[in-house]
Parts: structure tokens; sequence; C-alpha cells
């Protein structure tokens, strides 16, 4: 301990003695090695978490403007604007007699989802292994390769559910969700999102050569998914050789389940079953490839 003045006159003790000062500093130390390589081991998932949270931080503005911004824009212009006009003109039973904004409203927010993991699991995984080669600093530490991945993706999830969220408020305030379970479709978007970001991370990781591959997958999936996958009209809408599309893309099946949730879309239990396994069952087909991926590159 180490004793440090205060700035004020020191009472005098009885005697004329002077009394002895009685503030304290602290000295402050680090864990030891071990104890540090012992919590990495324990918590280095959410350490990475953390990390890959505040990077997004610095730019936190930009991301909120376009994760929730685009969607947004997209309600205006379709579900508001362009709604006046559908439903002046399309039967009642045209969108499960609901009106055009809550039937497009989930579908906007499940896309957000899948826009935005499109974005974060490709070129920022890619900078993690080629640009600036990010993952080797934390692999250097004691945190194992599955923490680096893991503590990716629940950075990502967090953001994920914080712009649904907010986006569903925005949402809720229109009244295109009249339905009391209509906030649970905000953990159908971020499973949404996971379901595709996935299985591209685990593509991302795998490429060594920038040549214009995520350019494609934006140009040639992401954007046919988001046309094609009944986001603005009934997929049964589309001639049968353009339904497939909706069948296999994680957004339809998203999409279905919000709108069963919001404003109570009929449809039968075992395929609201399916919708829930599909999704689940490709973001833990591409949470297992990613890991593989990342350990052969890093090595275990």
């Amino acid at each position: 301990m180490t004793s440090q003045h205060t700035g004020m006159p020191e009472p005098s003790a009885p005697g004329g003695r002077t009394a002895q000062p009685t503030t304290t500093v602290r000295t402050l130390s680090a864990h030891s090695p071990m104890v540090s390589a012992e919590r990495a081991r324990k918590f280095g998932s959410w350490y990475y978490a953390e990390h890959a949270l505040k990077v997004m931080n610095g730019y936190r503005w930009t991301l909120l403007a376009y994760s929730v911004g685009n969607p947004v824009m997209y309600l205006f212009a379709m579900g508001v604007g362009l709604a006046t006009l559908v439903d002046n003109n399309s039967a009642e039973s045209a969108f499960g007699g609901v009106s055009y904004l809550a039937f497009i409203a989930p579908a906007l927010l499940s896309s957000a989802t899948i826009m935005t993991a499109a974005t974060e699991f490709t070129y920022p995984v890619m900078d993690g292994f080629k640009w600036r080669r990010v993952y080797y600093g934390p692999h250097a530490s004691p945190l194992a390769v599955h923490q680096i991945v893991n503590g990716y993706i629940i950075a990502i999830s967090l953001r994920l559910f914080l712009m649904s969220a907010i986006y569903f408020g925005i949402v809720a305030a229109f009244g295109a969700s009249p339905s009391a379970w209509g906030s649970v479709a905000i953990v159908v978007a971020v499973v949404c999102g996971l379901s595709f970001g996935l299985p591209l991370m685990a593509y991302s990781a795998s490429i060594t050569d920038d040549k214009g591959q995520f350019a494609l997958v934006m140009r040639f999936i992401v954007t046919p998914l988001f046309l094609f996958s009944g986001t603005f009209f009934p997929l049964d809408t589309l001639p049968v050789f353009l339904q497939w599309i909706g069948w296999i893309s994680p957004l339809w099946h998203g999409t279905e389940l919000g709108r069963v949730l919001t404003y109570g879309y009929s449809e039968p239990l075992w395929l609201s079953v399916i919708h829930v396994a599909y999704l689940v069952g490709l973001a833990l087909l591409g949470w297992v490839l990613a890991r593989r991926v990342y350990e052969r590159r890093l090595g275990q």
C-alpha cells in the first residue's frame, strides 16, 4: 500500500503530533497468465463476441442506417405507398384477408436479416483469413478455433436480433402485426438470417482469392431469393417452374412462419414444423461446416 496526501491540512493528534494520512491508493495487478488462459478457455466465445461487437460499435450509425433504414424504406414504399393501390384493386381474400402492409411486413423482416447476414458472413470472414488476418491474433492466444467461430456468430446474432426488434417495433406501430404472437417473429427472423448466413460463412472461409465470388452470390442468389420467395406476392401465384426457388429458400420458410405469427396466416401445422426444421437444420449444417473449414485453415 502507498499513501497519498489529499491536499487538505492534516489534523494534529493529541500531544502535537501530526496524524497519519488515511487516504490510500490500492495497487492494481493483472491476472496471472495461467488465470487469464483458463478464463479464455472457459469464456473464449464471449470474449471474441465482445471484440466483434466493439468493432461494429465503431460504425454503428452506418449499420443502423443500412440494417433498419433499407427495410423501413421498403415498408413505406411497398407497404404504405403501393399498398393503397393494391388494397383498392384486389379482392379481399387476395392476401389472406389482411392488408398488403400486413402481408409483406414479415417478408421484409426476414429479408432484412438475410441481407445483413449476406454482408457480415462474406467479406468480413475473408478479411479474417486474407487481408487483415484478424483471426490469427486470437488464434495465437488460448482461444480455440471453435470459440472464434462461435464468438463471431454470437455477435452477428445479437446484431440481427437488435435490428429485427427495432424493425418489428416500427411494423407494430403501423398495425401490421395484430397477433399477440407477433413478437416471436423476431426470433424467426434471426434464425432465418443464420440459416442463410452460416452456410455462406463456411463458403467464405474456404475462399483463398477474391475473384468476385461474393458479387455473384449477391446477384444470382440473394436477389432471386428476395424476388421469388413470396416476398411481395403469394408463392403459388408464380409459375410452377419458378416456385421451386421459394421451396428451397430460407426466406420463404421464414416469411411463412412470420405471417403465421404476426397475423394468423392459415397453414397446416405440419408445414409450420417443416419451416422450423428446415431453418434450424440449415443453420446447424452451416455451423458445423464453418467450424471444419476454420479448423482446416487455422489448424487445431
